[in-house]
């Protein structure tokens, strides 16, 4: 699958896309739609599903999996593909079946589709900010409990790239960490005995921090909350002996500075944290 989180199993991701859908089902649909159950169930339909505003598309397999969980007889055609960027009005996708059923799958579908498509919409507009530069955008762990893979597959629809999944897969030693463990070589050289084959990552708050985490093999340190000035400086001794990424404070203000100096990587957590869901609409087409 093209924009599968990184590190992350197509079966893993498989069965992450379904508890999704099943999880919202459960709790819209609880013991039954009472509204559907008006419909005859004899009854089909069509329906379709535009955006009523541009943006970028992410969230189509979660669309057919709500097809699935909610009746197997739908049918779902879509019309764009994930990663896509779509203009106000365009058509995403068609379904057809029991007319019932398709006001069932509604609003679990569109509310998958339409927050993750905030989320890639979000992500291409950073980028694109950027793009002039060899800077990377990454994003964080601030994402909505239950829906981390699902956010960080929109952040890749939308040309961005994952930072760790979670606790396990890479260390990120921070303050606190510092602190427990006595001193940043202390904390990096338990790293390395721990899990050797894991990446690890030192935030620092200074230039003199930054100097203790290159010299302690650290592969790549975040510089957290740095001045403009700072982070140029901090770009220039870590060339060449570290990878470098900024974090804190970057808005659509601050990313292209940050980006110019020479960053290798920029963290964003707005990109999960504060997204605002394309607007989607669904109608029955007339026979």
């Amino acid at each position: 699958m093209q924009f599968l989180p990184t590190g992350v199993t197509e079966a893993d991701f498989a069965a992450a896309i379904r508890a999704n859908v099943t999880a919202a089902i459960d709790e819209d649909v609880g013991s039954g739609d009472v509204s559907a159950a008006l419909i005859d169930p004899e009854v089909t339909a069509t329906a379709r599903v535009i955006t009523r505003e541009a943006g970028v598309i992410a969230g189509l397999p979660w669309v057919r999996e709500v097809c699935r969980q909610v009746d197997e007889r739908i049918s779902f055609e879509p019309a764009v593909a994930d990663g896509q960027r779509v203009e106000a009005g365009q058509l995403l996708y068609r379904l057809a079946g029991p007319a019932a059923s398709l006001l069932t799958a509604e609003r679990p579908a569109l509310n998958f589709l339409q927050l993750l498509s905030g989320t890639a919409t979000l992500t291409a507009e950073y980028v694109a900010l950027i793009a002039h530069t060899p800077a990377r955008l990454l994003d964080t762990r601030k994402t909505i409990p239950g829906l981390r893979l699902a956010q960080k597959y929109a952040v890749r629809c939308g040309g961005g790239e994952n930072h760790r999944i979670g606790l396990y897969d890479q260390f990120l030693i921070k303050e606190n960490h510092i602190a427990a463990a006595g001193s940043i070589g202390a904390a990096v050289a338990r790293a390395r005995t721990l899990h050797p084959e894991l990446k690890v990552e030192v935030e620092v708050e200074s230039l003199d921090e930054l100097q203790l985490a290159i010299d302690a093999g650290a592969d790549i340190a975040m510089v957290d909350d740095f001045t403009a000035d700072d982070t140029d400086r901090a770009a220039q001794i870590a060339r060449g002996r570290v990878l470098l990424e900024s974090s804190g404070g970057i808005n659509r203000e601050t990313i292209v500075k940050v980006a110019e100096a020479g960053v290798d990587y920029i963290s964003v957590g707005e990109l999960t944290k504060t997204v605002r869901p394309l607007d989607l609409s669904m109608r029955f087409e007339s026979a």
